[in-house]
């Protein structure tokens, strides 16, 4: 043990996995009809864009319950909040399994789900805080990106396989038992905290919710970065939404699409595993911000303009890269900067606002069908990503100075 007092149990890797398994298994609930939208229209009699509300549930849920969710994770605690969050999880899960065909108890189901899915993302910066010393913290938030990145992936490169051999209802009673399986782990496995902290700011004393909020929003660096937030996740989220008609004008069939959000996942994948360790090791969260942001810009215009396949599919490698490696170095750097404004109530506000980019969303498809395709929209887009690369610019660093040894 640590003289001052502090240690850094190896037992943090072990709650580290059993969120990361909670994580990916919601993600796949939640996209996995999306890769079958016409069976699933099939199977429940209704349309296509009936069959989206089963994703966009999630989205629409998260705005108004996102911050009631931060003040319980903060007021109660991580473990036992998303521990209830994660058994309501496994429940609507099965129960959208054995719904059949009647698709509104199905949408309920998914609708349970959603509601409970702003406890899982607003602990991203939580846990980490009270297992992981500072120097680590941007690589959980990473590790937490990637189990997410993971789940989507698994949602939608599984799901139509299943579907060769089974029912659209017997596979979604199965991703409720996986959903179960992580449930009963993080029930069992996961605590609170540690006997000791793992440094001095895991031990320092966090400021009450509502005085948390007011002192976050009062920082103008932390304000700065919930713009950057809201735009970075317009821009991937729609573009994970639109990537057929984005890809369809530019003589590429629904296999190309596929493919182009695949390698855009994967792109991510391994910006989420790389981008945030490197920034724990130098302890600097701005210089990836700006580069995440900047270098998301000529993907995204590549991904407009660039001739063939192949230029179009290294531009979504770029996009994935930069866009989703700015996302776990944001969330720390986010929470360092609100300090002491509670975790789970600094990144609610950044989950909230990269939610509230659903109008990004809906502006791309306004533009889109003001003018006949996606390129002026996502011109668009590479102008506010732009914006929001000389924003970042003027981020503050936070230069938070960490002590504790390992075991």
């Amino acid at each position: 043990m640590d003289e001052s007092g502090y240690r850094v149990f190896g037992y943090r890797w072990v709650v580290m996995a059993v969120y990361m398994a909670v994580n990916a298994t919601i993600q796949v609930l939640w996209i996995s009809y999306a890769p079958v939208a016409a069976a699933a229209s099939a199977l429940y009699g209704v349309s296509e864009m009936q069959i989206g509300l089963f994703a966009m549930v999630f989205m629409i849920a998260f705005i108004p319950l996102s911050l009631p969710a931060s003040w319980l994770i903060d007021r109660f605690g991580a473990a036992r909040t998303v521990g209830a969050a994660v058994i309501a999880v496994a429940a609507f899960g099965v129960l959208r399994g054995l719904a059949g065909p009647d698709y509104m108890l199905a949408l309920i189901a998914s609708c349970g789900i959603a509601a409970v899915q702003p406890f899982l993302l607003n602990s991203w910066t939580k846990m980490p805080a009270a297992w992981f010393p500072v120097g680590e913290r941007a690589t959980a938030v990473g590790m937490l990106t990637l189990a997410s990145i993971v789940g989507t992936a698994l949602g939608l490169v599984v799901t139509p396989i299943l579907a060769e051999t089974m029912s659209l209802t017997r596979i979604q009673f199965v991703y409720g038992l996986a959903a179960a399986i992580s449930a009963a782990a993080f029930v069992l496995l996961v605590r609170e905290r540690p006997r000791l902290p793992p440094d001095a700011s895991a031990s320092s004393e966090k400021a009450l919710m509502t005085a948390g909020f007011r002192h976050a929003l009062s920082t103008p660096s932390f304000r700065r970065y919930l713009v950057m937030a809201f735009i970075g996740m317009g821009v991937f989220n729609g573009v994970t939404t639109w990537v057929e008609a984005i890809a369809r004008p530019r003589g590429l069939d629904s296999t190309h699409a596929g493919l182009l959000g695949a390698l855009m996942l994967l792109g991510g994948v391994v910006g989420a595993v790389i981008v945030p360790m490197l920034s724990d090791r130098v302890r600097r969260r701005r210089p990836f911000i700006v580069a995440g942001l900047a270098g998301a810009v000529p993907g995204l215009l590549g991904l407009a303009f660039a001739p063939g396949f192949p230029l179009i599919a290294a531009s979504c490698v770029l996009l994935g890269f930069s866009l989703i490696s700015v996302n776990p170095v944001g969330m720390q750097y986010a929470s360092e900067t609100a300090h002491p404004t509670p975790e789970g109530s600094s990144n609610g506000l950044v989950s909230l606002a990269g939610q509230a980019s659903v109008v990004l969303v809906w502006a791309m498809e306004a533009i889109n069908a003001a003018t006949g395709n996606f390129s002026v929209s996502l011109l668009a887009m590479a102008v506010l990503l732009a914006v929001a690369a000389l924003l970042g610019s003027s981020l503050k660093e936070n230069g938070v100075k960490t002590g504790a040894t390992t075991g």
